[in-house]
Order: C-alpha cells, then sequence, then structure tokens
C-alpha cells in the first residue's frame, strides 16, 4: 500500500494528520495469491487468509480502541474484519476460522 497523500491541519485545539494510501497494490497482491496459490490448496492446517498492510491494521485497531501489543485483541479485531464483506478483496483463503 502505497501513500498518495498526507495532509497536516489544526482543528479546534487538534493536530490532525490525514493520510490518503492507495489499496490497488493490496487488492492485487490478494487476487495474484488467489490466481496462484489459492484459497483451498493448502496441505496443511495454515491457510493464507488475506493480506493486510500495516497501515491499514493500524486503522482498524484505532478504531476498535486495541494496543498493538494486545495480541488476542488484534487476532479479533483481524478476524472480524476478514470476515466482513466489506474487506472480502483483501482474503485469499474463503472459509471460515
Amino acid at each position: 500500500m502505497s501513500k498518495i497523500a498526507e495532509k497536516i491541519y489544526f482543528e479546534d485545539d487538534m493536530l490532525i494528520v490525514k493520510k490518503t494510501f492507495d489499496a490497488n497494490v493490496m487488492l492485487e497482491d490478494a487476487r495474484y495469491a488467489r490466481d496462484k496459490i489459492g484459497g483451498d490448496k493448502f496441505a496443511s492446517d495454515h491457510k493464507l487468509v488475506g493480506t493486510i498492510s500495516m497501515p491499514l491494521l493500524g486503522v482498524w485497531l484505532k478504531e476498535a480502541g486495541v494496543a498493538w501489543t494486545d495480541t488476542p485483541a488484534v487476532k479479533e479485531v483481524i478476524k472480524r474484519k476478514m470476515m466482513s464483506n466489506e474487506f472480502s478483496g483483501l482474503r485469499v483463503w474463503e472459509g471460515a476460522y
């Protein structure tokens, strides 16, 4: 995911930093993985569920009020977001976990 814009401004005594990213790279990576390795071709219990960039994960964790160090909560946020239809383009494996 590449940053395409950054805007910094003040709003009611708060410094706001708005970053805009191009998600096409993430979507193309997920599409490539679906096409080349497929979600159901794994021989073990390990699955590539999807692709997530760190900036996007940071946004998800901030929305949920979860710290990066709270591993069980981070896993739950990722699971919830990846299973939602809103982020289905990022999924490689279509199963439920």
